[in-house]
């Protein structure tokens, strides 16, 4: 894309993020890729889940109230798609064999 297909917005939003200069001209800056000699420490198993087991409890879990209520909303709305796709699935059948007879 050049930038002569860009609109003024666009033009004036690349200047403030420096991809522009102030001629309009694209200015390309040196990618910086991952350099080879990181070295990230490694994680220990049991280092790991305990920070699982520690971000678990910040979790706010739902009442089974409520995971009762979500599970009859989820049935019945699948119950009601399902009839819908069924209905219309014997609909089209029935027509599909009237307008196409043997």
């Amino acid at each position: 894309m050049s930038t002569q297909d860009l609109n003024r917005e666009q033009k004036r939003a690349m200047k403030r993020q420096g991809a522009l200069n102030d001629q309009g001209v694209p200015v390309r800056a040196a990618r910086t890729g991952p350099s080879k000699n990181v070295n990230k420490e490694r994680t220990s198993p049991i280092t790991y889940l305990r920070e699982v087991r520690e971000e678990m409890r910040k979790v706010a879990w739902p009442t089974w109230p409520e995971v009762r209520k979500y599970s009859i909303v989820v049935l019945i709305t699948v119950v009601i798609f399902t009839s819908i796709v069924g209905g219309l699935d014997a609909l089209f059948g029935f027509f599909s064999s009237w307008l196409y007879k043997d």
